[in-house]
């Protein structure tokens, strides 16, 4: 019963620290104003301008930027939601259905997956873009 009492009397405490560092923010709206005012206006066009530079970037990311290493660490810890799948590419139903599975399968499609992953470290490319649910 201590513990409940404690825990009520934090929460309350923090509630009004909370309430008090509320109470002393005011907002100048005159300087808000001149800040919009002073704001130049960002248009759409510079982007248009890169793509007929010289140096044109690639419409989709190359396999070699894909991190093997990064696909790993998310796999291990947030494999269960199908993150690591997202990052190496896949489509977004593939995600739902490792969300839907409990993890897909109760975590035996993730835990595959990292094993997967691991084995073939040096070349995932045959993992990236790969819309199936069992990658391997």
């Amino acid at each position: 019963m201590k513990k409940v009492f404690f825990l009520l009397f934090f929460m309350l405490g923090i509630f009004f620290v909370q309430q008090s560092q509320a109470a002393n923010y005011k907002l100048d709206h005159a300087k808000i104003d001149a800040l919009f005012n002073e704001a130049s206006v960002v248009s759409l066009n510079a982007f248009s301008m890169m793509a007929n530079s010289p140096l044109e970037m690639p419409a989709q990311a190359s396999v070699r930027e894909k991190d093997p290493l990064l696909a790993i660490v998310f796999d291990f810890f947030l494999g269960g939601l199908g993150v690591h799948r997202f990052y190496l590419g896949t489509k977004p139903l593939t995600g739902i259905g490792y969300i839907l599975t409990c993890g897909g399968i109760f975590g035996i499609v993730p835990l595959v997956d990292l094993i997967v992953l691991a084995v073939n470290y040096d070349d995932i490319s045959k993992f990236v873009d790969n819309p199936k649910f069992f990658m391997w």
